[in-house]
């Protein structure tokens, strides 16, 4: 019997040309956009055509040359709970979330993989850079052959059973390759160009958007002692190192060294101040390996293009919490984000940062 795949067709050219791949590899396929959020969510026209719905005819399009079915999925409800609300909410409590993260978590491989299960497909397919492989009984995640476009910073909240029944084809594919491939294919996105924005971010910036979402009060710049060195315009405005935009004058270089959403200041310092030795990890997840019972070595990237740094990880509360100690202070770690950890290119697992020492 046909094993059976859904792919996640977003309307780009990686997503199409998974779509392409998982079909030459035998599966019988059928196509799925996700509608994600409606205009209001965005601060769009209700009455104008549904911004969130803007690539689906791509998305159709790729489908209908590979001759399989594709169909919508409204996930708008969700995505507002699971995504936009707890944007808002980290930015509201001095952090600095990363959406694409809770997106792959609550919606593509949890809300979209359990409608695909409980519908009989095997797998579900997606255009992410990265490997799935398994080695002594246990799923591993593992970076990308192409670098430069390796998305495991993204992915490390997947389970045993979700790698499972995961499928990333442009694993072993440059982005030249993919585009070369969906033109061989006649598919109208093959030049696509990425979108590098979040994706229910319109128009502004990010602040422009938690505008009238949550408190942005304007507040005071002050240094560690507590001394006022001018106003700010709402701590969501502001993220751990930041230096351009602050709109403030001292007459030498400051970054912003610390968020302190209850007192509504921000604080700032020079440079040295943004480097950290520690960090401590919540809501932590181990992938590739089982939660450990003494410490390894590790390397914990901080940010989604930062370098992974050397450090000692330390498991607490039966693998939920860790420690992470970087043999060099590492720059900037900000509550919110995520710190991923490898072992090679291989994933071990990662959590959100907490707390910073």
């Amino acid at each position: 019997m046909k094993k059976k795949a859904m792919i996640a067709m977003s309307g780009g050219v990686d997503s199409s040309v998974a779509a392409l791949l998982a079909q030459r590899a035998g599966y019988e396929c059928v196509g799925v956009t996700m509608k994600l959020f409606a205009n209001e969510d965005v601060g769009e026209d209700a009455g104008r055509p549904c911004c969130s719905l803007s690539d689906a005819g791509d998305a159709a399009r790729a489908a209908a040359a590979l001759g399989m079915p594709h169909y919508v999925f409204d996930f708008t409800e969700a995505f507002r709970r699971e995504v936009i609300d707890r944007f808002c909410a980290a930015y509201a409590a001095g952090a600095t979330p990363n959406p694409c993260i809770d997106c792959n978590d609550y919606l593509k491989f949890g809300l979209l993989l359990a409608r695909a299960r409980q519908m009989g497909f095997d797998k579900v397919v997606t255009g992410h850079y990265a490997r799935i492989g398994q080695e002594g009984g246990r799923w591993r995640l593992s970076r990308a052959a192409y670098r430069e476009k390796d998305q495991t910073y993204f992915l490390y909240t997947m389970t045993q059973g979700q790698l499972a029944h995961t499928l990333f084809p442009l694993a072993p594919l440059t982005k030249p390759q993919v585009r070369a491939l969906a033109a061989e294919a006649g598919f109208v996105n093959a030049q696509k160009r990425e979108s590098q924005d979040i994706c229910f971010v319109r128009g502004g910036g990010y602040a422009d958007f938690l505008e009238g979402r949550i408190d942005m009060e304007e507040g005071d710049f002050v240094d560690a002692q507590g001394h006022v060195l001018g106003r700010h315009k709402g701590v969501a405005r502001y993220t751990i190192g930041q230096r351009k935009g602050l709109g403030i004058a001292l007459g030498r270089p400051v970054f912003v060294a610390e968020i302190r959403p209850r007192e509504n200041e921000v604080v700032l310092a020079g440079e040295e101040a943004v480097f950290r030795d520690a960090i401590s990890l919540s809501d932590v997840n181990w992938i590739s390996v089982a939660p450990p019972a003494a410490p390894i070595r590790a390397e914990v990237q901080v940010r989604y293009g930062a370098k992974p740094q050397a450090a000692e990880v330390f498991a607490e509360a039966g693998g939920a919490r860790a420690q992470v100690r970087f043999d060099e202070p590492v720059r900037a770690p900000a509550k919110g984000q995520a710190a991923v950890f490898y072992d090679g290119d291989m994933v071990l697992g990662g959590g959100r940062i907490e707390k910073y020492q």
